[in-house]
């Protein structure tokens, strides 16, 4: 008999668990789980950036032009920098096991998770539209 019931206890915890891992998967990705796959989207894009800043910066000069090139290498600066910020910031909230683990946040972590999520999304407009402005120039002058 006690055998049964430690079979019965086993099977309706795997069962539990294994409902609440359909229930997930099928709910699509969480708040956290999106922030994260806009970091991961435009985290690769520092390479290019730090290309384009090299190619603009041989092209800085006092002309009008060269103060084109000397803007959009600011503007990408400035949008590596808040990059680098964001990270910094994102990891003094949120611990590792709430970043990648999913454990649940409290309600002030909550509060702060809406928060980071307008950052990035703000971020990955400042990213992109720094380097297509900084590649739309350089394709102009060549």
């Amino acid at each position: 008999m006690k055998n049964y019931i430690s079979l019965s206890i086993l099977i309706l915890t795997v069962a539990f668990t294994a409902c609440k891992e359909e229930k997930k998967a099928s709910e699509g990705p969480t708040q956290m789980e999106h922030v994260m796959a806009v970091h991961d989207e435009v985290m690769p894009k520092m390479s290019a950036i730090g290309k384009l800043v090299g190619e603009l910066k041989a092209k800085v000069d006092t002309t009008e032009t060269g103060q084109q090139y000397a803007t959009a290498m600011k503007d990408l600066q400035d949008a590596h920098a808040a990059m680098m910020d964001w990270m910094q910031n994102f990891g003094n909230r949120f611990d590792h096991e709430e970043i990648l683990q999913g454990k649940e946040l409290s309600e002030q972590k909550q509060v702060w998770l809406n928060e980071e999520e307008e950052k990035v999304m703000a971020l990955k407009e400042q990213i992109n539209g720094s380097i297509e402005s900084a590649e739309s120039l350089l394709a102009k002058g060549e």
